[in-house]
């Protein structure tokens, strides 16, 4: 008989620790302001999702708190990662919205990158990227062929995003030329330097370009040369895929190893020692808010895709990454390397 009391009161013991943790995390946020920081500027497609998941987030989370966002553009997101890294809060209050590239910084372009990828707590993404490759159409630009003769200038913001790496990574694999000029704050900025004629063209996440410059897609004021990803768009059965032009082993490691970040698409996540329970938290509530009929609706009038990974799913993904041979992380650095 004392043995099944003890049974059963261990068994209640279990049950209640479950909702115990709920009650504190829903403690700890009731009333507090949770902080979304975007390392990217205001206009640009993370901040549109990051300013979409904030909308929405909140009522998912215990406790219910507010969630503020809040814009601190820098190198790439490593100004805003670092500080998040190494300074906090360490509390659960703090997320951080960040370039795709952000993850494989240590490993590819370690320099200014004062932080451990593995040890960031991954709260999710909120979708797998397609890059396109795409200029003005009244540049002297028609298609890649026209690469190897004629030079693209490109406006980026930093060493680390997709602007600056992949018409690097091309040039050291295909002889491509190109000239890229950095320090835009984000790709409204750079539209804005295509239109005046400061640059060609650029690269941007598929969903943001139809976010923002719909309008050019439509009156073909732009010419996507070609879409950088592992996989095809549906949208653009047309544009080459960037893995096509591989024609050695070498030249499709390097691709597969510089398009991997576009899987983590549009990624957020919190500080280190954040506690668990915390964590866990707030990437339910990212699950949760992926699913809210609202923000899907709200996601499709905004043309933001929505194909999310979860926290763990982006975690798992960054571990794998970083296994990849010395040998191959090595050829994809020297080619991305600030000059």
């Amino acid at each position: 008989m004392k043995r099944l009391l003890a049974l059963t009161m261990g068994l209640l013991v279990c049950a209640a620790a479950p909702a115990a943790a709920q009650d504190d995390v829903a403690s700890f946020y009731k009333g507090k302001i949770v902080r979304l920081v975007v390392g990217i500027g205001v206009g640009s497609g993370y901040d549109i999702n990051a300013r979409l998941l904030a909308r929405y987030l909140p009522k998912y989370i215990p406790g219910n708190p507010s969630v503020i966002v809040q814009n601190q553009p820098g190198a790439g997101s490593l100004t805003m990662t670092n500080q998040l890294y190494a300074g906090g809060p360490f509390d659960g209050t703090a997320i951080g919205a960040s370039f795709n590239g952000l993850p494989t910084t240590p490993l590819l372009q370690p320099v200014g990158a004062r932080f451990d990828a593995t040890k960031l707590n991954w709260v999710g993404s909120t979708n797998r990227e397609t890059q396109a490759m795409y200029v003005w159409a009244a540049s002297p630009i028609n298609s890649l062929a026209d690469l190897t003769t004629k030079e693209m200038i490109v406006g980026a913001q930093a060493p680390g995003s997709t602007q600056y790496d992949y018409p690097k990574l091309a040039e050291k694999l295909f002889g491509w030329k190109f000239k890229v000029i950095t320090g835009y704050e984000a790709t409204p900025k750079i539209h804005l330097a295509m239109e005046r004629g400061e640059v060609y063209g650029t690269w941007a996440n598929w969903s943001t370009l139809k976010a923002i410059s719909e309008q050019w897609i439509k009156e073909k004021k732009i010419r996507i040369l070609a879409q950088w990803s592992l996989r095809k768009h549906p949208e653009l059965p047309d544009v080459p895929l960037i893995l096509d032009q591989a024609k050695t082993d070498e030249q499709k490691q390097a691709l597969n190893l510089a398009l991997a970040r576009l899987e983590f698409g549009r990624p957020f996540f919190m500080p280190p020692n954040v506690p668990a329970e915390r964590v866990n938290a707030i990437r339910r509530a990212f699950d949760a808010a992926m699913k809210d009929p609202e923000l899907l609706a709200e996601a499709e009038k905004l043309k933001i895709e929505i194909d999310p990974l979860t926290g763990e799913q982006v975690a798992g993904l960054i571990t794998e990454i970083y296994k990849t041979p010395a040998e191959t992380v090595e050829r994809v650095r020297e080619a991305m390397a600030p000059k």
